[in-house]
């Protein structure tokens, strides 16, 4: 095929797609366009009505009788040449009322080819399931990238404990919260593909700067001027164009400090998988104690339809983001169901050794509720990635020695993404927690 005929075909499904898109009920189109043609229609029924009986009756006669000679009659009838005139007429009026629209929105600094989907994300999206999603890391910016499709009632509460890379040197410098993880996930949900690439682009040289992404520095900016992240939220949202909020676990600075077998401690999210060395992490804490929650993060979890636990690292992504007293306490007395989405491989130093049963104990003992289903990959993990992940420490989880209490909450559907790694496909994952939603509402 030539790239010209891929070209109008890449445009005809384009179209087609944005023709479905003004379809969707509840976009508050079209019914005004309906009243609008309906009223044309009236309009002109009335306006015939009042040139055949009013002064104007001599124009109007003679008006149709000029149309009538048009057109002979054994040809076509006469009154196709009228409605062929009122559709014209209806259609300039659409027209004109496009263009002024067009218009109107360029001088308003909204590009009218995005005026569709700005309409369809607060519309349709506005009416999608209330999902708070908890972690960090790659595992939940994906998540989040598979939802806002289906939603604008998204909420991620992201740990903030990194202390690492450039996260690490911004809040040791601005004694801020690590924003790495928040960057991510603000890029995921942001409307803005250009927003979205700028927020995660990371300068390579310059003193300073190198090693740093630019949304890292955003944040870093708004922490600097309005005090803290959490007078800028609000600014942050309209800024990214972000579709859903994403908020911080705490708006203070924390550190991740876990306790080992061994009797040893390590304090710092970044050195916890290169230390804990034969030991097993027994359970992790944040200091200082007794951090604050945002309002809104506490409101979201109690209007929540379901609440997401990863996909993430479990001891540095996941669980630290439940050690915040209030959030703990909102989701263990919350009413949605909770759903762990199972890691496909253990994690090298960080998880080593343990099963799918320990990852899903470790959270019921931090958290003080299990969760209400583990959702768990079905598809065949391809042997070579298997064995590039095993050497280097990981293992594939799994029911192997599972209770029967776990077995009873599994679900499972086909979630890897094809490719050289082991990662969760992001519109895959947001079609199974959707049915699990709808499996809820028929509860």
């Amino acid at each position: 095929m030539s790239e010209s005929a891929g070209t109008r075909g890449g445009g005809a499904r384009r179209a087609t797609r944005r023709a479905r898109m003004w379809m969707e009920p509840g976009l508050g189109v079209k019914r005004w366009l309906l009243l609008f043609v309906g009223c044309t229609l009236i309009g002109a029924v009335g306006f015939l009505h009042f040139t055949w009986t009013g002064p104007l009756h001599f124009i109007a006669t003679r008006w149709i009788l000029w149309l009538n000679a048009l057109t002979k009659p054994e040809v076509l009838p006469l009154y196709v040449v009228g409605i062929t005139v009122m559709g014209l007429a209806l259609l300039g009026a659409l027209l004109s009322i496009m263009m002024l629209s067009r218009s109107m929105l360029r001088s308003t600094g909204t590009a009218p080819e995005t005026a569709l989907d700005v309409i369809y994300s607060h519309r349709t999206l506005a009416r999608g399931p209330r999902i708070v999603a908890v972690g960090g890391g790659t595992g939940l910016s994906n998540l989040l990238m598979g939802l806002k499709v289906h939603t604008g009632n998204i909420t991620a509460v992201v740990t903030v404990a990194d202390d690492g890379g450039s996260s690490g040197r911004l809040r040791e410098a601005l004694d801020m919260i690590a924003p790495g993880d928040l960057t991510d996930c603000y890029a995921a949900l942001s409307d803005s593909p250009v927003l979205a690439r700028l927020l995660l682009h990371r300068f390579g040289r310059g003193e300073g700067l190198e090693g740093h992404t630019f949304g890292n520095l955003l944040l870093a900016t708004l922490s600097e001027e309005q005090g803290g992240l959490q007078g800028a939220m609000r600014d942050i949202h309209e800024v990214l164009r972000v579709r859903g909020q994403v908020f911080p676990a705490t708006t203070r600075p924390a550190t991740l400090v876990a306790r080992l077998s061994d009797g040893r401690e390590v304090r710092g999210e970044s050195r916890l998988s290169g230390q804990v060395g034969p030991a097993r992490i027994l359970d992790v804490r944040l200091e200082p104690p007794g951090l604050p929650a945002l309002p809104d993060v506490l409101g979201a979890v109690r209007g929540a339809e379901l609440i997401v636990l990863g996909p993430g690292s479990l001891f540095t992504s996941i669980i630290p983001a439940l050690l915040v007293p209030d959030i703990a306490r909102a989701v263990r007395e919350s009413d949605a169901p909770i759903v762990y989405v199972a890691s496909l491989m253990s994690e090298p130093g960080e998880t080593t050794g343990l099963t799918l049963e320990d990852h899903v104990l470790a959270i019921t003992a931090h958290l003080g509720r299990a969760p209400t289903w583990v959702l768990m990959n079905s598809a065949p993990i391809p042997e070579g990635v298997r064995e590039r992940y095993a050497a280097e420490g990981a293992q594939v989880l799994d029911l192997a020695g599972a209770s029967r209490d776990l077995r009873g909450r599994v679900r499972t559907a086909p979630l890897l993404q094809p490719g050289p790694t082991a990662r969760h496909d992001p519109a895959a994952l947001a079609q199974a927690l959707l049915a699990l939603i709808s499996r809820a509402r028929a509860a």
